[in-house]
């Protein structure tokens, strides 16, 4: 009896081991991303997605957010986005804005549905986030900004107001930008955006599914079952989506075959 006892504490050890230490396991991934009616100055454009840090709570999620930070600040990209879900709890705060103190590039952020207390997990706590300066916040708001001599607009959606049904990105939307980025923590924006409002689309929320049964020509991911964006990238007529697997977890400390990833996202012309 005893020795049964045992041998089932070892074999539960061993994939929980796994997804301890594969929490940490940061994944560095270079993407050349074919954006319709890309300016040809800005072919080429360097943009750092990070997404789902969920600081705060105890996790090597926060290890793979350090390295994730640490290759940002010795990198030299154009641009830097943060989709979401930066903490679990306030206690992650101070942690947070250590790590976005470091930053001297253009640096654009959402909320997630963490961040405003609107999750499964029963430990997550609001941390009020309001203000992320040196990284600009985007509550339902647009802001332009010169690359490389041409307009760039950044629209950022606030997930309180998705999850009601009452944002409205594309009236945010500015024709005459050379270039414009929609950022918002929920993938399925994807699915209302009217046609060419938007070019490119960057998102987070889905962790690849954070635990996943792997088999011969895919995965299963257990927390989002027929999910239709889970991670990579994604077209949609006029639009290119690029969903983040993010960096940290919730619910429990572990990931299955789902390695936390900063996205490197190289624009081309479609």
């Amino acid at each position: 009896m005893r020795r049964g006892w045992l041998a089932g504490a070892a074999a539960a050890a061993v994939p929980l081991g796994w997804g301890w230490f594969e929490a940490g396991w940061l994944r560095i991934r270079r993407l050349e991303l074919a954006v319709p009616q890309l300016d040809d100055a800005l072919t080429g454009l360097r943009i750092l997605h990070l997404s789902d840090f969920h600081l705060g709570m105890p996790s090597r999620g926060e290890r793979a957010v350090e390295r994730a930070f640490d290759w940002a600040a010795s990198s030299d990209f154009d641009l830097i986005v943060v989709t979401g879900d930066l903490v679990s709890r306030p206690r992650g705060e101070a942690g947070l804005r250590k790590l976005l103190q470091r930053l001297e590039l253009p640096t654009y952020a959402v909320l997630g549905n963490h961040d405003v207390e609107h999750s499964r997990d029963p430990f997550s706590r609001s941390a009020g986030l309001l203000d992320l300066s040196p990284a600009r916040l985007l509550v339902d708001e647009a802001e332009t900004i010169e690359v490389r001599s041409r307009r760039v607009q950044i629209v950022g959606v606030d997930p309180r107001s998705f999850r009601r049904g009452l944002s409205r990105p594309e009236a945010l939307a500015d024709p005459a930008a050379d270039l414009r980025i929609l950022l918002c923590h929920f993938p399925r924006v994807l699915d209302s955006l009217a046609v060419g409002a938007f070019q490119l689309v960057l998102a987070g929320h889905m962790h690849d599914g954070q635990i996943t049964v792997p088999y011969l020509s895919g995965k299963l991911r257990l927390a989002h079952l027929g999910a239709p964006y889970t991670t990579g990238v994604y077209e949609r007529q006029s639009t290119v989506m690029h969903v983040s697997p993010g960096l940290g977890t919730t619910l429990v400390p572990f990931r299955f075959f789902a390695r936390p990833e900063a996205s490197e996202l190289v624009l081309q012309p479609a």
